[in-house]
């Protein structure tokens, strides 16, 4: 089986390394705005879907996600400056939050796809951890303006559900609809 991840995403690509997962990358460009009233879950599953649809020729097997940290229903992406960064961090800060990552895998005319979500918390920061962690530039293009492998894991207690899922891949849900998707081709 040919594998492609339509990813640009470093991250994406070391999860599946790291899982044993052999796969060539296609970066392909969708239109990632929300759509007027669009609930978080079906935001991030729309855009792995467009993506994995869009990269169809690329290959036999196409994997694509999307991630989105939602906190109060209210989906936070990538920050545009550093400020933007800092209200993102502050609204984070002393609760829990939400990281959902919509997953599309096509195979000629079957596509499986999932929302995984995992629940974060953070603890309280002080105007000086924000303003230390938006120095270190770590979070600049991460979803939610902070990354939990990094210098971020400090910040993070506690978290229910897949770690690898806030990283920005489910990799036990990927193998389980690699899986499927076996049985179904």
């Amino acid at each position: 089986m040919r594998l492609i991840l339509a990813s640009a995403s470093p991250r994406r690509a070391e999860l599946l390394r790291a899982a044993g997962y052999s796969f060539e990358i296609v970066v392909v460009d969708v239109d990632e705005r929300v759509r007027p009233d669009e609930p978080p879950q079906d935001y991030v599953r729309r855009l792995a879907m467009e993506k994995s649809a869009r990269a169809r020729e690329a290959g036999e097997v196409i994997l694509a996600a999307d991630t989105a940290v939602v906190v109060d229903g209210d989906i936070l992406g990538k920050p545009v400056d550093n400020g933007d960064a800092r209200r993102m961090l502050r609204r984070l800060s002393g609760r829990e939050h939400e990281v959902m990552t919509g997953v599309s895998l096509r195979a000629a005319e079957v596509e499986l796809g999932c929302v995984e979500t995992t629940r974060v918390e953070f603890a309280r920061l002080s105007t000086d951890d924000v303003d230390w962690y938006v120095r270190s530039g770590e979070g600049k293009d991460k979803a939610g303006a902070y990354a939990i492998q990094g210098l971020a894991s400090r910040f993070i207690p506690r978290i229910s559900g897949s770690y690898s899922n806030v990283v920005g891949l489910p990799v036990a849900r990927v193998a389980m609809l690699l899986a499927e998707l076996g049985r179904l081709s």
